[in-house]
């Protein structure tokens, strides 16, 4: 096959030329878009998820559909090393420009308090060389959200611009990647200003995307969290759009896959989206001709693993320490259940929700016990805090609920045995 027509395109973020199984995130989005341009009351939007299972895809069409309703729109990704005020202050300014407001003494005006706003992100004492300058060409407006407390200053903020857009008849949606990784004081203040913006009914939506910790995250920060987002679990492809992901791209390029080969390929990605595309890339470049068959993809599989374990497996594992790295492979070696080999879902219906294949027919936990890793290194839980902690601050591991732990990238456990 031809490598210059090779449509699958494996990487982070990266928009795969099927963007199969996700019709019902992209409708019910835009009638959220629909609601709130006609003054409905609708709720944020939470997206969670694995690695791999495309929530930043998702996150960017659902920004291109507020795009094309002509909305005003801004997006940003949290890090654990930055606070919200610079990179909202960006994200707000980006979606007033694009709102297209006619009245532009109004537009300076909230510019100027978008400036305000983000120059509070200094310290009081701060020389001017060391005050991060916004690239807003208004004089800050002073008294307005500028007090310092963020709680404040956000709620006033999104009044402000969601005012503006409400002018026009169009809304503003700011859309967060990683939001697990914001600040806590930022996290009770995004919570607070969607809890206010919600209650006066102004155009202003935030759309987050996150690993699946990240209701738990908003609900230590407000009790109210779980009734203020709409929450929308990102997982991996059921069989009919993982086929769909592969055989419609091809069939553009005129080339097409047997039945059998298609069993394979689900087999060895189980239907997670960045597995798909990682393998049909390989795929594609090794088979001779159309149809792709299921000896294909055996011949490209060993390539395709080793692929994902430089660039999707082995990156997440350098971050580790050597501490960490031996809390890990303890992980994997208490998430694999005695006697599973060989085994598939529908042998272990009863524990099914607990459980998920890992590409290969072996049944894994998805989450296990703290104690039962403890068990494996022979150390006590409480040695093993720091190391756990470090872990779930990197995005390696997360906790599934009190006293369980699990990875946050799909198959991560059966390659981490396979490098021992």
């Amino acid at each position: 096959m031809d490598p210059v027509t090779n449509p699958y395109a494996p990487g982070a973020g990266q928009r795969p030329p099927e963007l199969a199984g996700r019709d019902e995130q992209l409708r019910t989005f835009d009638v959220v878009l629909e609601r709130i341009a006609r003054g409905r009351s609708e709720r944020s939007i939470v997206l969670t998820g694995l690695r791999g299972v495309g929530k930043t895809v998702l996150l960017n069409a659902l920004r291109s559909s507020a795009v094309r309703a002509h909305w005003g729109t801004g997006k940003f990704e949290a890090r654990p090393d930055q606070r919200l005020r610079r990179p909202l202050a960006a994200a707000a300014h980006q979606a007033v420009r694009e709102l297209g407001h006619p009245r532009g003494d109004e537009v300076d005006h909230v510019l100027g308090i978008i400036k305000a706003f983000a120059l509070r992100d200094a310290p009081a004492n701060a020389r001017l060389r060391e005050k991060w300058q916004p690239g807003i060409d208004v004089p800050a407006v002073s008294g307005r959200a500028d007090s310092g407390d963020i709680e404040i200053d956000l709620v006033e903020l999104l009044t402000d611009v969601g005012g503006l857009a409400a002018d026009v008849g169009k809304g503003i949606a700011f859309f967060v990647d990683e939001m697990q990784d914001l600040d806590a004081h930022d996290v009770s203040a995004v919570c607070a200003a969607c809890h206010e913006i919600s209650q006066s009914g102004l155009p202003v939506i935030v759309v987050g995307a996150g690993l699946p910790h990240l209701p738990a995250v908003l609900s230590a920060s407000k009790s109210y969290s779980e009734r203020l987002f709409r929450y929308q679990r990102i997982d991996r492809l059921e069989r009919g759009s993982a086929d769909r992901a592969l055989v419609g791209p091809a069939s553009e390029e005129g080339c097409a896959f047997t039945p059998e080969a298609l069993d394979e390929m689900y087999a060895v990605t189980a239907g997670y989206p960045y597995f798909i595309q990682a393998y049909g890339k390989v795929v594609w470049d090794v088979a001779p001709s159309s149809p792709i068959t299921a000896q294909d993809i055996g011949v490209a599989a060993p390539e395709a693993e080793s692929e994902l374990a430089v660039g999707f497996f082995g990156s997440r594992f350098e971050r580790a320490t050597p501490a960490e790295r031996e809390y890990l492979r303890a992980m994997a070696e208490a998430a694999l259940l005695a006697g599973g080999e060989g085994r598939t879902d529908g042998e272990a219906d009863g524990e099914a929700a607990a459980m998920a294949t890992d590409g290969r027919g072996v049944l894994e936990r998805e989450a296990v016990a703290t104690s039962v890793v403890a068990d494996v290194l022979g150390r006590k839980p409480q040695s093993l805090s720091p190391a756990r902690d470090a872990l779930i601050k990197k995005g390696l591991i997360y906790s599934a609920e009190r006293g369980q732990i699990a990875f946050t990238v799909p198959h991560f456990g059966r390659y981490l045995r396979s490098q021992a």
